[in-house]
């Protein structure tokens, strides 16, 4: 793997081969000591743009527990403030030795101008772009689906069958995108519910089932349903008339969750607006696996550097209880 961009355009193989690979991180993360030697004099570089909690410090984890040095790069108070071009902070970056750089930012497509440009050699990982995709957090939901479903023999299984539900701001959210292309690809069912004034305008093409009524969605028995963040920050307009009445016909409320099969899930990729897309009951059941997907999320991300920087060495992860990691060839000695 050479980049990670987006999941339109990411194969069933290679997704099954991520969800795959993480299932064996996730592994070594319960043993007492979680590092693996792995990406060992590996430098990768967080670049973030917009401001980022959870995919930061995950992405910063996930670095630090494959033993790669870890720098940490916030556009605001850097040279970027003072007006340097993405080109000149690539180059920095390419000068300074990175072997991979986790870019979030405000425009779309700058992960790919980055990954595309030859400003720079290093392996580029989207972690957000604009109103784009958002692929780790998508393949860390499919991660999360597939190991409620299946357990501990979830390894080399997709999602065909599985109905999944996204409920919100589609409008303007990269997870929506990411996660309808790669949960298609995997061969789930997945529905999209929000107000018309926050449905993209042409969504003819993407591999989806689209209502309006959110009540309707879960009388379909969704196995999954994810509540997305209402980006109140990237609305510059009136799309529905007052937050009490999003939340009384597109929120997740007690009576709502009451009406889920008992084997569905409830996800949120976070922040959550609680009282507004989703209540506190549904956010705090046992439904609920908004904490999972954020403990997940360092498996994925291990997952993604590892195979951007060591996968094609022919390098295995370390199984759980094991301290070291041997190459191919080491192995066959």
């Amino acid at each position: 793997m050479r980049n990670l961009l987006d999941t339109k355009h990411l194969g069933l193989e290679d997704a099954l081969r991520i969800l795959d690979v993480a299932e064996d991180m996730r592994d070594t993360q319960t043993r007492e000591v979680k590092k693996l030697p792995t990406l060992r004099g590996k430098t990768v570089v967080n670049l973030f743009f917009e401001d980022s909690t959870r995919t930061r410090i995950s992405f910063e984890a996930a670095a630090k527990r494959l033993s790669a040095d870890v720098i940490n790069f916030s556009a605001k108070g850097s040279s970027v403030s003072k007006g340097e071009s993405l080109q000149d902070t690539a180059q920095t970056l390419q000068a300074m030795g990175a072997d991979a750089v986790v870019i979030r930012h405000g425009a779309s497509g700058a992960p790919h101008t980055l990954a595309t440009s030859g400003w720079i050699s290093a392996g580029v990982i989207n972690a957000g772009d604009g109103t784009h995709e958002h692929p780790t957090q998508a393949l860390l939901d499919a991660f999360t689906i597939r190991k409620r479903r299946f357990g501990a023999d979830s390894r080399g299984r997709d999602l065909s069958g599985v109905r999944v539900v996204i409920v919100g701001d589609v409008l303007h959210s990269r997870v929506a995108r990411s996660n309808v292309w790669l949960l298609s690809t995997l061969g789930a069912d997945v529905t999209l519910v929000a107000p018309p004034t926050l449905v993209p305008q042409d969504v003819s093409a993407w591999p989806v089932r689209i209502v309006y009524d959110l009540d309707e969605a879960i009388a379909g028995a969704p196995d999954a349903i994810m509540m997305l963040r209402i980006q109140l920050e990237r609305m510059n307009a009136a799309y529905f008339p007052t937050e009490r009445e999003y939340s009384r016909r597109w929120g997740l409320d007690a009576a709502r969750l009451r009406a889920l099969p008992d084997g569905s899930i409830v996800m949120h990729p976070g922040p959550m607006n609680r009282g507004l897309e989703i209540s506190a009951d549904a956010a705090d059941s046992p439904q609920s696996t908004v904490l999972e997907q954020v403990a997940n999320g360092v498996s994925v991300r291990m997952a993604a550097l590892y195979l951007l920087l060591a996968g094609g060495r022919g390098e295995t992860p370390a199984p759980a209880g094991t301290t070291t990691t041997h190459t191919a060839e080491e192995s066959a000695r």
